[in-house]
């Protein structure tokens, strides 16, 4: 078994910073929904900014909101304005193909990212261990 890249919202803006929040990461419920992500899954939320990395967990914000909130603790680390990757994985025994989406500006979507393309790749890469 191994941990796989199941979920990927790439470029998103930070909206809001909020340090009186208990904690998590707020993310517009469509969005959550495009790429598969649940409410109080755990993700990896990676600042293209500053370099931050770090785990939280999700909940849906309004829909077609563009909401991407850090909430509590994760707040000192990812700021308002700062582009982030926010990722969940998947335990398993076989690929996985990821649900990958790109953001414009303003939380809107833009487009997919090639899935067919990483799981070939990816595929044949496991063929080889």
């Amino acid at each position: 078994m191994r941990w796989m890249l199941r979920s990927k919202i790439h470029q998103a803006t930070v909206t809001q910073a909020d340090l009186d929040y208990v904690g998590s990461i707020t993310i517009d419920e469509e969005l959550m929904e495009m790429v598969g992500l649940l409410p109080g899954e755990r993700v990896l939320v990676v600042s293209n900014t500053s370099g931050a990395r770090l785990e939280t967990y999700t909940i849906p914000g309004p829909r077609r909101s563009g909401a991407i909130c850090m909430n509590g603790a994760a707040a000192h680390l990812i700021k308002q304005g700062e582009e982030i990757i926010i990722m969940g994985f998947e335990l398993a025994d076989k690929p996985v193909a990821p649900k990958q989406i790109v953001l414009g500006p303003h939380n809107e979507f833009v487009r997919w990212l090639a899935a067919e393309i990483y799981d070939t790749r990816l595929t044949d890469m496991m063929a080889q261990v």
